[in-house]
Parts: C-alpha cells; sequence; structure tokens
C-alpha cells in the first residue's frame, strides 16, 4: 500500500497544486462540519459500494448531499448496490471506514474499484478530501483530483449523482 508520502509526492510529479490542513479525527459528514467554515472549498463525502454482480464502485459526492441509492445504479451504469465491506476497503484502497477518499485509488493497482466524482465536484475550484487517513484533509482542483486519478490508471465517470427529493 503506498502512503500519504507517495501521494504527497504523485500529485507533485504532476504539478498538482494542493494544500494538507491537519484537524482531530472525522467519521462523518456531521462530525466535519465546523471544518466546512474552517476550510476553504467544496467537502466530500465517500461511499464505498458492491453491486451485485461483484463490482466495487467508490462514489463521491459534494458533503452536503443526501444520495439517492435507489436512482444511484442508473446514474453510474450498474445494477443494485450495497454497501461494501470494511475488510474489502482495506483491502482494496488501503484505507478504514472514516477514511475512504477518492485518491486511495492510487492502493488500488489491480483496478477492483470504479471511482465515480459527481459533475459538481469535477468542475469545482478546490475540492477537501482525507489524504488517505482522517485526521486531515488534503484540498486540490477537481481538475487536479481527476488528473491524478487517470495518473493511477482509474478514468473517473464523472457523473450527476442523483439526490434524494426534500420532503
Amino acid at each position: 500500500m503506498k502512503n500519504e508520502d507517495r501521494l504527497y509526492a504523485d500529485l507533485d510529479a504532476l504539478g498538482i497544486a494542493h494544500r494538507t490542513y491537519e484537524h482531530e479525527a472525522v467519521f462523518t459528514v456531521e462530525e466535519s462540519a465546523r471544518l466546512h467554515v474552517e476550510i476553504p472549498g467544496a467537502h466530500v463525502k465517500n461511499l464505498f459500494l458492491k453491486d451485485n454482480g461483484g463490482r466495487f464502485w467508490l462514489v463521491t459526492v459534494p458533503a452536503d448531499k443526501r444520495v439517492a441509492l435507489k436512482a444511484l445504479p442508473d446514474a453510474i451504469g450498474c445494477k443494485r448496490v450495497s454497501f461494501g465491506n470494511a475488510d474489502d476497503m482495506n483491502r482494496l484502497l488501503g484505507v478504514t471506514p472514516g477514511s475512504v477518499t477518492p485518491v486511495a485509488a492510487i492502493n488500488d493497482t489491480g483496478g477492483e474499484v470504479t471511482v465515480v466524482i459527481d459533475a459538481v465536484l469535477a468542475a469545482a475550484s478546490l475540492v477537501n478530501l482525507h489524504p488517505l487517513r482522517n485526521t486531515a484533509s488534503t484540498a486540490l482542483s477537481g481538475a487536479g483530483l481527476l488528473a491524478a486519478l487517470r495518473h493511477w490508471n482509474h478514468e473517473p465517470i464523472i457523473a450527476d449523482i442523483p439526490a434524494m427529493e426534500m420532503a
């Protein structure tokens, strides 16, 4: 598994500007709400999923988006999905629950996880995500994130992820 130093080295080698902010461990969007005020840019949440065909998916959306899970498969091109388990997450991405991040694709050398980025984030000037641990947030551009994913042989799917209707 590649570590955070290797992640930053890859970003630097690709010319992708980034800035890392240290903070206390956060495991949920609710716990990280304070950071959204302190750290500029879009903030994310990540869904590690498995479809009924056995494929793994990492879907990254804006932190405040409530994903319509029943409509998600049509948006990303698969059948029914459910949440993946921690063992598969660690085996494939080298991270644990609470530290899920699209840059963990650096560890998926077998290409077993399809990375999906919400279109809003792909176009964002700053996207904040965990750098393989949940005690920091790294800011980079949406374009920089896409370039890094491609560098790690993960052509991201950019999709308009469906949100739940508000009652």
